[in-house]
C-alpha cells in the first residue's frame, strides 16, 4: 500500500487524492492489526508527510468585486448591444433527466421577460435576456445542437459547449470587465 502511495506521490498527485486512494483500497481490503487500513499508523504518517511536502495551494482564482463586474458590463465592449428584445423562452432539452425525476420543473418551459429602460435604465443594461437573444441569433446560422450554448469557432464550431468552456467564457468576461 505504501509503495502504491509513494508512486502516486512521485507523480505529483495531491494529498487529498492520495486519501481517496487509501479509502478506495481500504474499502476492498480487510483490517490490518484490527484497524482499518486508512487508520493504520504508517498510512497516517505517510499522508501527513505528503501534506508537508505538497501543502494545499491558495485558490488560483483571484477574488473579484461584483460591483466592478456589473459596472463593466454596462460599458464597452459589452455595450451597446444590438436590438432590444422583450422576452426569451427556454425549454428543457428533449430527453433531459433531472437528478430528482419527480420534480415538477422537469418539463417546465420558462418565459422570461426582459427588464426595460422604462423600469430602470441601469438595470436594463444588465438584463441577460438581450444578450441571450442576440447570442442565439448570432449562432443560429451554424447551430446544430439543441444545447443553448454552442461553440462559435475552431474545430468545435456548432458543437455543445462544455462546462469547462462555459466557465472559461465567464472568467474571460470578468477579466474583460476589469480591463474596461
Amino acid at each position: 500500500m505504501l509503495s502504491v502511495l509513494q508512486e502516486r506521490l512521485e507523480r505529483r498527485l495531491s494529498p487529498s487524492t492520495l486519501k481517496v486512494y487509501v479509502a478506495a483500497i481500504a474499502a476492498h481490503h480487510h483490517a490490518v492489526d484490527g484497524r482499518s487500513l486508512g487508520k493504520h499508523n504508517l498510512i497516517v504518517r505517510f499522508l501527513r508527510g505528503a501534506r508537508r511536502l505538497n501543502p494545499p495551494r491558495p485558490p488560483l482564482v483571484a477574488s473579484w468585486d461584483l460591483s466592478v463586474v456589473l459596472a463593466g458590463l454596462q460599458r464597452g465592449p459589452f455595450e451597446p448591444l444590438e436590438p432590444a428584445y422583450s422576452y426569451v423562452v427556454l425549454r428543457p432539452q428533449p430527453g433531459y433527466m433531472t437528478k430528482v425525476p419527480t420534480t415538477p420543473f422537469r418539463d417546465q418551459v420558462l418565459n422570461l421577460q426582459a427588464l426595460t429602460r422604462e423600469t430602470d435604465p441601469a438595470l436594463a443594461l444588465l438584463c441577460p435576456i438581450r444578450a441571450l437573444r442576440i447570442y442565439v441569433d448570432h449562432t443560429q446560422s451554424f447551430r446544430s445542437s439543441e444545447q443553448l450554448f454552442v461553440c462559435y469557432g475552431g474545430q468545435q464550431k456548432e458543437k455543445s459547449v462544455s462546462k469547462q468552456r462555459l466557465a472559461h467564457w465567464i472568467v474571460g468576461a470578468i477579466v474583460l470587465t476589469y480591463q474596461s
